[in-house]
């Protein structure tokens, strides 16, 4: 059975709180895991989450600064403790290799992974398989950072109605779906297409062309709301976003499902991220999220 969740590991910016750990975020794609941006602590959540080693194929990292990649260290050394028997890919910016190789080898241990590097330069395509497309786009940060998006192939949806009219049925049905037609008829005429799914992940970012790339026609949005809207100065100055900007770039972008994160500690109340959210005028689906919360990727159109 497919599953399409995200798990959350922990909603923290800069520094963890008593209630809330550094960043990490699981996405549970069909049979694949792909890690988001591993912040200290990010094994342990994965613990408290039922998130095994053995779950994760991509370790995604929009940049280096340490709430979003101090945990590399241990998941690295947690997937060749378990031995995970699979090839695991590691995305991240070039421009940070050099700490990407510390936290890779922050201390002594026997590998027995194939872990796959493959540093990010420019914007496009990172990787194909036959359940999606991953791709990055630049983001305005005082350090280089890339957010992330995952494209599912269009697909098509079968139209029992136009089927019945042209008295396809049993078998036939599959076989129209193989080959592309069945005698004088197409495809096209007893289906439609079904559009593939769509997730972008956004972090550490002012707002900037890639934002709105990632967020164009989402199913499934996770931006970072660092600050609220009168702290606006605050998230420009620092590269950052407000829960107005964020809500705003989901409402022009279409996002179904928005899930706002990664929040200042100077906040105690998470409810306004989520009233402020709605006053910028987006009225989709949303969470504000907090750590090991379980969000459920939008069922297809």
């Amino acid at each position: 059975m497919s599953v399409r969740e995200l798990v959350v590991l922990g909603t923290a910016s800069q520094v963890p709180t008593r209630h809330r750990n550094h960043n990490g975020y699981l996405l549970r794609w069909d049979g694949e895991g792909i890690l988001f941006d591993p912040g200290e602590g990010t094994q342990r959540q994965m613990l408290r989450a039922g998130v095994a080693a053995h779950d994760l194929n991509r370790i995604c990292v929009t940049h280096f600064h340490g709430d979003h990649s101090l945990g590399l260290a241990g998941v690295i050394q947690r997937i060749n403790l378990d031995r995970v028997p699979h090839e695991i890919t590691a995305h991240y910016p070039r421009s940070g290799q050099r700490f990407f190789d510390r936290l890779r080898y922050a201390t002594a241990y026997r590998e027995t992974v194939d872990l796959t590097e493959a540093p990010i330069a420019a914007d496009g395509p990172l990787a194909r398989t036959d359940g999606y497309m991953l791709e990055a786009r630049k983001l305005s940060h005082p350090v280089e950072s890339y957010g992330y998006r995952i494209i599912e192939p269009d697909g098509r949806r079968m139209l029992p109605e136009r089927l019945a009219a042209h008295g396809i049925k049993g078998p036939d049905v599959g076989r129209i779906q193989r080959e592309g037609s069945l005698g004088a008829v197409s495809l096209d005429d007893v289906s439609e297409v079904r559009r593939g799914q769509r997730f972008a992940f956004v972090m550490d970012t002012r707002l900037c062309d890639g934002v709105d790339a990632l967020a164009e026609g989402c199913d499934m949005l996770v931006i970072e709301s660092t600050f609220l809207d009168e702290d606006e100065e605050l998230a420009v100055e620092h590269g950052h976003l407000t829960a107005g900007q964020a809500a705003r770039v989901a409402r022009e972008g279409g996002v179904r499902h928005l899930v706002l994160t990664h929040f200042s500690q100077r906040y105690t109340d998470p409810d306004e991220f989520e009233r402020q959210a709605r006053a910028a005028g987006y009225d989709g689906e949303l969470t504000v999220a907090h750590d090991l919360l379980r969000v459920p990727v939008p069922k297809r159109r």
